[in-house]
């Protein structure tokens, strides 16, 4: 399985609109094939920051979402209205 991590940082006016692309994205993405988990996650003290946790079964899941339209649209609001890091864990690499 794969994690991501997506930390969002976001400035309080445009939270509102960076928040409604995740809830979309996510809404999609666990309609997808190979999609285990995905949610967002406000913090409870850092109001500017946002987290989506998303797990898929493999690379191959991985690719196809990062590669779809929906995944495209929300990603680029996100991006032109906030900041942006990734973690991503491998965990078949540890096994």
């Amino acid at each position: 399985m794969i994690r991501i991590n997506c930390f969002i940082a976001v400035k309080e006016d445009k939270k509102a609109l960076v928040l409604e692309a995740a809830k979309r994205l996510t809404a999609a993405s666990l309609k997808q094939d190979g999609c285990v988990a995905y949610d967002i996650f406000e913090s409870a003290t850092r109001p500017e920051v946002l987290m989506i946790c998303e797990t898929w079964r493999d690379k191959e899941a991985l690719d196809a979402h990062s590669n779809s339209q929906v995944f495209h649209d929300e990603v680029s609001i996100m991006q032109n209205n906030a900041e942006l890091k990734l973690e991503h864990f491998d965990m078949t690499k540890r096994l």
